[in-house]
């Protein structure tokens, strides 16, 4: 282990599952609405949740509804595992970064390009809640492997 490097493992957490496919399941509910809807402020919320949850957990909106709402009154059961939040975290500001960068375009009258950067965002969060496949986390990883600084590698990667 290098000067500096830290364990993987010391770097875990809980990570509740049932709240990260909320958050999925809040993207693609509510970007397919403003779609259906032609409706760019529905994605422009969206995309402002996600960034701000990324620099501010704790006031995210959607895990906020998740642990404050649903939770409680026992709509979805809490689904702990033993994970680094960090890759979660930046797949969602990534997410909010796509989105955020397609309302853009929705709103400067580019609406074939600003939709299809929401349809991204939207398939990506589908593929992690019905695939279980993070591709956020994947760049998240790949930039670590390469030795982008900040940026972690998975546990049990080869050099």
């Amino acid at each position: 282990m290098s000067k500096g490097e830290h364990r993987m493992d010391s770097m875990k957490q809980n990570v509740d599952r049932s709240a990260l496919r909320f958050n999925q399941i809040s993207i693609i509910t509510i970007v397919l609405i403003g779609f259906i809807l032609y409706e760019p402020v529905l994605p422009a919320i969206v995309a402002v949740v996600l960034v701000t949850g990324s620099f501010f957990p704790r006031i995210a909106l959607f895990k906020a509804t998740y642990r404050y709402i649903l939770k409680p009154l026992r709509i979805m059961n809490p689904d702990p595992v033993e994970d680094i939040p960090a890759p979660h975290e930046f797949a969602q500001l990534l997410g909010g970064i796509v989105l955020g960068i397609g309302v853009y375009f929705l709103f400067s009258g580019e609406t074939f390009i600003g939709w299809t950067l929401a349809w991204i965002v939207v398939l990506l969060a589908a593929i992690n809640l019905f695939l279980g496949f993070c591709v956020g986390c994947f760049v998240y990883y790949q930039l670590g492997r390469i030795g982008v600084p900040g940026f972690r590698r998975k546990e049990g990667a080869s050099a």
